[in-house]
């Protein structure tokens, strides 16, 4: 009989190859991912860029960066940068991404990793080709605890996966960040909340084969919400839901002939299951009720970071915890979503 869950099998950060980081975008996530960065690893921060240098000097100067950039090229040109960091708008990712690649560097691009699927497929194509590492920062697929999860499932531990529920709704429009509500910056509640159920389902059911969406949309064209039904490959469902004009209760499970698996803190309404927060395991007949949980929930961010470098050290062009066909399968999957509730980003 099972009496504990797996420890998570993720690597010391401090004891990843040290990299010299360049930020493009000094915005909200790169500003939390810099402060897990210095906080957890002996990464270093060499280069952040923006459009106004003096963004970029501020950030420069909080986080200890070496270098501030008042254009992305220069930062791509600056030889003491091994890899770049993308935290621009999902707009700019593909444009972004190719000028650090076709500059020599390798890259860590926010999710979504591109608009659509067709520019998800430039970039990796683009860094295979060159021999250059392109790792999309779903920074959940990198915490320990969804090692665990990962464990769980090559274990069998839950028998036959039968179902997905992944949920994401934050209060974020109206008065959110302006870009959300933009198409022209692919806002909407999708590629910036949605796509960590969808990523999270196709990883808990070996992959997505077909979907079925239904939405709101915005006044400015965007989506407000989506729920989603899709069907995995290995025959299991996914119930996902994600929305931007409301907070809901943020967590998931894998659901199995033999037990369940859920992911997130139901007594905590500040734990959100795609952050480091606690896995439970309850068997099919309620015997067995255990739980892992995280050392650390206050930061997470750094591992996916420390992942690219152990990456970049092995001559890797791709993550094998978040491989480049999983990445291009999932934009293709959101492509299919936008499709069905009608979103479409200028310049596609």
């Amino acid at each position: 009989m099972t009496t504990t869950l797996p420890a998570p099998r993720t690597p010391d950060p401090r004891t990843a190859p040290t990299l010299r980081w360049g930020i493009l975008g000094p915005g909200g996530i790169a500003r939390s991912t810099a402060t897990a960065l210095r906080a957890e690893t002996d990464q270093v921060i060499q280069a952040v860029a923006s459009r106004e240098l003096t963004r970029a000097q501020g950030f420069a100067d909080e986080f200890g960066a070496h270098t501030a950039y008042g254009s992305y090229e220069e930062l791509v040109g600056d030889p003491d940068v091994d890899i770049v960091y993308v935290a621009t708008p999902h707009s700019e990712h593909h444009a972004h991404a190719r000028l650090a690649l076709d500059a020599g560097k390798h890259v860590l691009v926010e999710k979504a990793f591109a608009r659509n699927a067709a520019e998800a497929r430039d970039i990796l194509d683009t860094a295979k080709a060159k021999g250059l590492l392109a790792m999309e920062a779903m920074w959940t697929r990198f915490l320990p605890g969804i090692d665990v999860v990962r464990q769980c499932l090559e274990n069998d531990l839950l028998g036959d996966v039968e179902t997905v529920f992944a949920d994401h709704g934050q209060p974020l429009h109206p008065g959110g960040p302006q870009r959300l509500s933009d198409p022209a910056l692919a806002g909407g509640a999708l590629l910036d909340l949605g796509i960590y159920p969808t990523s999270f389902a196709s990883f808990a059911l070996g992959g997505i084969d077909s979907v079925t969406a239904t939405g709101r949309l915005t006044d400015e064209g965007v989506d407000a919400e989506e729920s989603i039904l899709v069907t995995g490959s290995r025959g299991g469902r996914g119930l996902l839901h994600a929305t931007m004009t409301s907070r809901t209760w943020t967590r998931a499970s894998i659901n199995g002939t033999a037990g369940r698996l859920e992911v997130g803190d139901p007594d905590n309404p500040a734990s959100s299951w795609y952050a480091p927060s606690r896995v439970r395991f309850v068997s099919r007949d309620a015997a067995t009720d255990i739980s892992w949980e995280p050392e650390d929930r206050t930061h997470g961010l750094h591992f996916e970071l420390c992942e690219a470098a152990r990456c970049v050290d092995a001559g890797l062009t791709e993550s094998p915890l978040l491989p480049a066909a999983e990445t291009l399968r999932i934009m293709e999957v959101l492509d299919d979503v936008r499709a069905q509730i009608g979103v479409r980003y200028p310049g596609e």
